[in-house]
């Protein structure tokens, strides 16, 4: 018989760490958002913050599971799924709160966002046929999508040195209807990066 939040007593340890993985990308973005409301650069750097430290929990709730054998298909979809919020919505919504509001920048972090959630599903469905007979993937098909902690670092930097909105570094290009702003195109790259299929990464 089912009780009552027997999926909270169903979680692993590892799992506690993947949630705190998304708590990290969540406050990441409400950070972004109070910055757009508030314009206190104190809060976009607490979001940015966030980042890395969603990254050391992704990284250790793969460990904690190996450790204690607990790895689990469950434990793998959490895993994709706070990584969308930590690595594809959370930078793209620091980069929006950077300056990057122009149409093309939206255009440009949703690909980027769309690519992050494509090279997650990818993942996930080819991670069986990628195993060796360890059971352990060898290699990434694909940037992993927590790489775009790297973006949020060159973000951070810009933002410490007071290069935000119309400072953003590159400045802003009218391309027809919209402005773009030539440093979301590192976006660009990493989505790109991500979903491609000849691109391979050695898993550590």
């Amino acid at each position: 018989m089912a009780r009552h939040f027997s999926l909270i007593r169903d979680f692993q340890l590892a799992d506690w760490f993947t949630l705190g993985n998304a708590f990290c990308g969540t406050g990441a973005i409400f950070a972004s958002m109070r910055f757009l409301q508030e314009g206190v650069i104190s809060d976009l750097m607490i979001g940015m913050s966030l980042i890395p430290l969603a990254f050391v929990l992704d990284a250790l709730d793969g460990r904690v599971a190996r450790w204690r054998k607990q790895q689990s298909v469950l434990g793998r979809e959490l895993d994709s799924l706070a990584d969308v919020i930590s690595f594809g919505v959370a930078p793209a919504a620091l980069a929006y709160a950077c300056g990057m509001q122009g149409g093309w920048d939206w255009v440009v972090l949703s690909y980027f966002v769309g690519c992050g959630v494509s090279r997650l599903a990818r993942y996930n469905v080819t991670a069986e046929s990628l195993a060796g007979e360890d059971a352990k993937v060898r290699y990434f098909e694909g940037t992993p999508i927590p790489t775009s902690l790297l973006l949020v670092i060159v973000l951070a930097i810009a933002a410490y040195g007071g290069h935000l909105g119309g400072q953003l570094w590159l400045g802003s290009i009218k391309v027809g209807p919209w402005l773009l702003h030539p440093l979301v195109l590192l976006y660009a790259l990493s989505g790109t990066l991500m979903i491609s299929r000849t691109l391979r990464i050695p898993k550590p």
